[in-house]
């Protein structure tokens, strides 16, 4: 038995990194709520009201707004510590730690699993709307029966023989209900005071952020905390308006003979985002209103520590997602430049009548010639990314090997002088898209990455100086690979990048800064066991062959990369944009 798609990686990872994320930031919250109990109430209620909206704003939304700023900034972003702490704490469960769909299960009941865990969410989901609902219902009830009163508080008020607390209702239109025989209980005093309680309710807006927080409770009840930023969020908004009435000039004493007079005679409000007069902790709030602790306004610190919790929470993802975009391929890089390259017309693809297991890779002027190529080489080459990017490639597509010739229309020749490497390798995805019939998809999951940066000696990297005859023209770029050596004429960071990756098997991030052309030799043992490079990475044509040009007693590629090139890779593991193949046929030759 295999796991249904309900427990694909694809949503169970998130979910659960989000309620982690969510349940740390609410654990902030409540230090910082600590940390200002002697300020306003306000403050602390919109904290919380954070707390509870985070909820419904998972930080990889911010990752995702960061990586859409990336084409906005010329300059290479290279994330900086803190943002591979974040890049931690967003993502503290791989998706790698989850079982891929298909993946054997040993109990032959665990494939309803998540069939039950949903039915349950969507039965708590569905109990915690139709309880709400029925309370609803009641007050609208009591609402429609209820009677114009004569006052002018500045909301409409209406009078109702249920023995209800005074309280606020609606969002859009609110309304104050009194109960009947209320108003011989109030002296004037008291009573202008109720109503100014009431009033701060409707200023504030209370009910309709409350009404946010009951979606919250809705979707996540699961979640004990969100009952807890319930209490909390009651608590500080009667105190809130507590005590803004007490700013207003009322009598404290008057004010809470007042509370304590209306909670005699009527009953608590049964919903939460009916905003009524005698909620939260009545003990502490008659405590509270008597000691006239009007509370302390916020000192420049403490505006300083909550500006800059409130920048971190936006700004670590977003920074993230900038740093994220700037060194690894954007998930439509490869598709964007595709889109507005020329397309080839003709394309010609036969099996490989080559022995050899190496490829040959030439750019023409109106098109691309490849001899014994894999097709897994060619989705490398089409989408930028290195193989252990590419998930899902089928087996043949790893030995199959053929020869490809594909050509421009004639009008459209012109255009490729003008196109970089780089475009011309992309110009390939059309090609797999229609007659591969590929069809693919985008993933993040967290990988082992190596970053190249340079050497503490500096780069020994000699930039290349094109021929005379070249100098009118693109310049000349011959790269030569075997078994333990690269050799390079013009070539590029990028094509270094390549053939180590190829040699590693792992993604290569840019750290160096280094933009130019190069020439450089670079020769290393080998590990026992590893097969040949590929030739022809950047797309530059072949040479040499696959002996072992180096000595068994030579260096390591790393020693050899540091010492030739002043160059050196440094180990790393973080999130990485995939590519995973859904579907791609064998063509047939032509």
């Amino acid at each position: 038995m295999t796991l249904p798609v309900l427990w694909n990686q694809s949503w169970t990872a998130p979910l659960i990194n989000h309620v982690w994320q969510t349940t740390a930031v609410t654990l902030i919250v409540w230090l910082l709520a600590l940390m200002l109990r002697n300020n306003q109430a306000r403050t602390r209620y919109w904290l919380w009201m954070i707390a509870s909206v985070k909820f419904l704003i998972p930080f990889s939304l911010f990752v995702a707004a960061g990586e859409s700023l990336r084409p906005m900034v010329a300059a290479p972003i290279h994330g900086p510590a803190i943002t591979a702490v974040m890049a931690r704490f967003a993502q503290p469960f791989p998706p790698q730690f989850f079982p891929d769909e298909g993946t054997p299960i040993t109990s032959p009941n665990a494939g309803l699993l998540p069939s039950l865990l949903l039915v349950a969410w969507a039965f708590g989901v569905f109990s915690v709307a139709f309880s709400w609902w029925r309370k609803w219902r009641q007050i609208r009830l009591v609402v429609r029966a209820a009677a114009p009163a004569p006052f002018a508080p500045g909301v409409p008020v209406f009078t109702s023989s249920s023995l209800v607390e005074p309280g606020v209702l609606g969002i859009l239109r609110p309304v104050l209900l009194l109960p009947e025989g209320i108003l011989d209980r109030l002296s004037p005093a008291q009573l202008d005071a109720i109503f100014a309680h009431e009033i701060c309710h409707v200023r504030r807006r209370d009910n309709l952020t409350f009404a946010v927080h009951m979606i919250v409770e809705a979707l996540f009840w699961f979640h004990p905390l969100v009952w807890w930023i319930e209490t909390r969020l009651v608590q500080e908004r009667e105190l809130a308006c507590d005590e803004a009435v007490l700013q207003s000039g009322s009598d404290p004493e008057v004010y809470a003979e007042g509370i304590l007079n209306v909670c005699k005679f009527c009953v608590e409000s049964p919903l939460a985002c009916i905003s009524g007069v005698s909620g939260a902790d009545l003990k502490k709030r008659i405590v509270h209103i008597m000691a006239e602790q009007v509370a302390c306004r916020l000192d420049l610190s403490r505006k300083l520590l909550l500006c800059a919790a409130c920048l971190l929470t936006v700004a670590v993802p977003t920074v993230l997602g900038l740093a994220h975009a700037g060194q690894l391929l954007a998930q439509t890089g490869a598709e964007e430049q595709a889109a507005n390259l020329p397309k080839y017309a003709v394309a010609t693809i036969k099996p490989t009548s080559m022995e050899e297991e190496r490829f040959m890779s030439r750019l023409s002027p109106d098109g691309v010639r490849m001899e014994g190529v894999p097709v897994q080489e060619m989705l490398r080459t089409a989408f930028g990314v290195e193989q252990d990017r590419l998930l899902g490639v089928p087996s043949w597509a790893k030995s199959d090997r053929y020869d490809i010739e594909a050509k421009v229309e004639p009008a459209d020749a012109p255009k490729l002088e003008g196109l970089t490497l780089r475009q011309r390798q992309a110009m390939l995805l059309p090609l797999l898209t229609d007659r591969f019939n590929m069809k693919y998809h985008h993933e993040t999951r967290e990988l082992p990455v190596y970053v190249l940066t340079i050497a503490k000696g500096g780069s020994k990297l000699m930039e290349s100086k094109p021929e005379p005859a070249q100098a009118n023209h693109a310049p000349l770029r011959k790269m030569m690979m075997g078994r333990g050596s690269f050799e390079s004429q013009g070539g590029s960071v990028a094509a270094l990048m390549q053939a180590l990756s190829m040699q590693l098997g792992r993604t290569i991030i840019d750290k160096t800064g280094l933009t130019g052309n190069y020439d450089f030799t670079l020769k290393w043992t080998p590990d026992t066991g590893s097969g040949p490079m590929m030739p022809g990475p950047d797309g530059g044509p072949p040479g040499g062959d696959n002996t072992d040009a180096s000595d068994a007693n030579g260096p390591s590629l790393f020693t050899a990369l540091q010492e030739q090139l002043g160059l050196k890779l440094e180990p790393e593991k973080g999130p990485v944009d995939v590519i995973v193949i859904d579907r791609l046929d064998q063509p047939s030759p032509n």
